[in-house]
């Protein structure tokens, strides 16, 4: 994928899908602070509350599945058209065998029901510029250019109001590979003759306006890949669009810091809790779009594991699904969501409704949180059944099963409550315990030592929690081991000098000999560089390893290099502290410091 013409257009800071195959840097507060307007919409409730949509894609990319001319792509089915370089003439061409009899919008509304979905999102256009909705601006279109003849979204729409669930367009509003004058068709059209604000004017806006006015209250209008205008000019689209529904929530992807909630990277999840509303996209398997040859698609455990992660850190996960030519949704898409939707029937008052929790992620999971309640989600069970809730100083007066209401033992020693687990099966996707408080609880704290436990198989110690002096920095790092394949990473990056330090604070539990490895990625030139990781006053020294030889356009690779067998005498509160011995050059990105028990 080649990045785009930064001439042709002015720089937004939502153009960042369009180049994430690049390896980049960029510190958290630019990745996580600056994706929505700050302004909270007075319709924002039902998003924050929702925490469970479904996006789908569906287009002509459907019916091609991945394949063109004999050759299968990989990555993201969606932009096959741009990858493979195809003419608007043959493109166009595909539209006359795309007849998806197959679709039943009751069936797709009905699965999102089942599976616990609160909201919908669909491309009626994505960058291709076929509109899957009759469109009269355009005859590039699901009614007018196929065989079909039916409009789609006016099903989607009136069956999702029917199941309570709110319905919402994405739109490429700035790439269109199939007109002159949209973004980024540079096979077809010479980049510097398009007309982009021809283009808005004649295409997009009235579209958009279709849309916004044809299919009913929308609670979502999806933007993808701004371009082609100002701030200004950004402004006066979106208060133009806003006038013909007031209600309904922008993504922040319509660019210039003017939506309504920050929308993170594909397949991205802070490190940490975000306040405000916000959005994590998720793709099912592999591909947006659908291809018949991916078949990678996330387990029940994965999804639920998943959500929780995202509704811990404060904020919604959005599941993508691709249907394939004919209107189905994929069998495994479809099984796995309503094996989802059974585990929220029992305990989907830990999800919906909820807010980030207080208390820092564990070995054993994460929380969230609800007035008077942290939910305690816990997905690898300690082997001695004591699970260690760290640093909460409320007073706590119950602790239970989520289902069933089972009472629990548990004891507070100072700001810990230290509670006896039931016996369950090791191998559950989330199961939940619900910790009933009263009294002010300090907010989530990168402060509080990391836990590291014997009762678990392995503890990581992530880059969110360090201190650093000197030159590093923690920063988000973005990458793809093949097109679509997107991956973030938070890192200790620039440990340079002999003075530079990346400390890291750790609670020991159990005493016991435990295996310390730094998981790193480490570019040639940085290899074979000496390092130092200190343990309190013990001096562990170590030679960095090549992880592969990639450059800034391929996959970061990370491995796990073991530097010490240590012995920690005592539970307590240990230091690890990392350093350079050798001055100028990045010893390494750090994504985490893991620690083994020695069994």
């Amino acid at each position: 994928m080649k990045k785009l013409n930064f001439k042709s257009f002015l720089p937004v800071l939502a153009l960042f899908l369009l180049f994430k195959d690049s390896l980049k840097a960029q510190t958290m507060d630019e990745m996580w602070d600056t994706r929505s307007s700050g302004k909270e919409h007075p319709n924002i409730q039902w998003f924050k509350d929702a925490k469970f949509g479904l996006f789908i894609h569906w287009g002509l990319y459907a019916k091609l599945a991945g394949e063109w001319k004999g050759k299968r792509y990989y990555g993201s089915g969606e932009w096959i058209m741009n990858q493979a370089r195809i003419p608007v003439a043959e493109y166009k061409a595909v539209a006359q065998t795309f007849n998806p009899v197959k679709f039943n919008a009751d069936e797709w509304a009905q699965l999102a029901s089942d599976a616990g979905i609160k909201y919908m999102v669909i491309t009626a256009k994505h960058h291709e510029g076929f509109a899957m909705y009759n469109s009269k601006v355009s005859d590039f279109n699901i009614v007018a250019a196929t065989p079909y003849k039916k409009d789609p979204m006016k099903a989607l729409a009136a069956a999702t109001t029917k199941r309570g669930i709110q319905f919402g367009f994405y739109y490429s509003q700035f790439q269109d590979w199939y007109e002159p004058n949209g973004g980024r068709n540079t096979w077809d059209f010479e980049e510097g003759k398009k007309d982009y604000e021809k283009y808005y004017k004649e295409k997009a806006v009235p579209q958009l306006k279709e849309l916004m006015t044809n299919y009913g209250p929308l609670g979502i209008v999806w933007f993808d890949t701004p371009g082609g205008m100002t701030k200004e000019q950004t402004q006066a689209f979106v208060d133009d669009l806003r006038k013909l529904q007031p209600k309904s929530l922008f993504s922040s992807r319509v660019g210039q810091g003017l939506g309504d909630y920050k929308d993170f990277g594909d397949s991205e999840v802070p490190s940490t809790p975000i306040k405000g509303a916000w959005e994590s996209i998720y793709t099912h398997n592999d591909s947006w779009g659908y291809i018949k040859h991916d078949m990678n698609f996330k387990t029940p455990a994965e999804i639920i594991r998943l959500l929780a992660n995202v509704a811990s850190k404060g904020g919604n996960l959005m599941l993508n699904v691709g249907p394939d030519g004919e209107g189905r949704i994929p069998e495994y898409s479809a099984k796995f969501l309503r094996e989802t939707g059974k585990w929220l029937d029992k305990n989907g008052e830990s999800i919906y409704g909820s807010t980030y929790g207080l208390v820092p992620a564990q070995p054993w999971g994460v929380s969230t949180s609800k007035p008077g309640k942290q939910y305690l989600h816990v997905v690898n069970r300690p082997e001695n059944g004591r699970l260690l809730v760290p640093g909460f100083n409320g007073t706590v007066s119950k602790v239970y099963s989520l289902i069933g209401k089972e009472a629990l033992e548990f004891k507070t020693e100072g700001n810990d409550v230290w509670i006896t687990l039931p016996e369950f099966e090791s191998g559950s996707a989330n199961t939940v315990f619900v910790m009933e408080y009263s009294g002010k609880v300090s907010d989530y704290d990168l402060n509080v030592p990391v836990t590291v436990s014997s009762q678990f198989k392995e503890n990581n110690v992530e880059a969110v929690f360090a201190k650093l002096k000197g030159n590093p920095k923690i920063q988000s790092l973005t990458y793809s081991h093949y097109y679509g394949d997107w991956k973030h990473t938070v890192c200790v990056t620039d440990l340079k000098d002999t003075t530079d330090e990346a400390v890291f604070n750790i609670r020991v539990t159990e005493p016991g000999d435990y295996k310390v490895a730094l998981e790193y990625s480490c570019s040639p030139e940085s290899a074979r560089q000496e390092g130092r990781l200190k343990i309190n006053d013990q001096e562990f020294l170590f030679r960095t390893l090549r992880t592969s030889e990639f450059d800034k356009k391929a996959p970061l690779p990370f491995i796990r290099h073991v530097i010490a067998t240590t012995t920690f005498s005592k539970a307590g509160e240990y230091t690890l502290q990392i350093t350079p011995l050798q001055n100028g050059k990045e010893l390494f990105r750090l994504k985490a410091i893991v620690v083994e028990p020695a069994r």
